[in-house]
């Protein structure tokens, strides 16, 4: 078994291939017990990055989201808080 890691890398994919990434991601994580996580989607024309969000704002694991630091990516990464069930 891989140890999971706390981001996402999901430059150059479509939305339609992007979502289903972070579906299994967010699952993985949730499970693996990390609260805080990366999803990296680049800066582009910021479809992925919106429907990316619109997807967090949603999901039952997702506590909050913001852009991410400088740190771990600006606003080309999103760092997501996983709820603590």
């Amino acid at each position: 078994m891989r140890p999971v890691g706390d981001e996402l890398d999901l430059h150059g994919l479509t939305v339609d291939e992007a979502l289903p990434r972070l579906e299994q991601f967010l699952y993985t994580a949730f499970r693996a017990g990390l609260h805080r996580v990366w999803v990296v989607h680049g800066k582009g024309t910021g479809v992925l990055r919106r429907e990316m969000r619109r997807y967090l704002s949603n999901h039952p694991l997702v506590k909050s989201f913001s852009a991410a630091d400088s740190t771990h990516g600006g606003i080309g990464a999103t760092e997501v808080v996983l709820s603590e069930w």
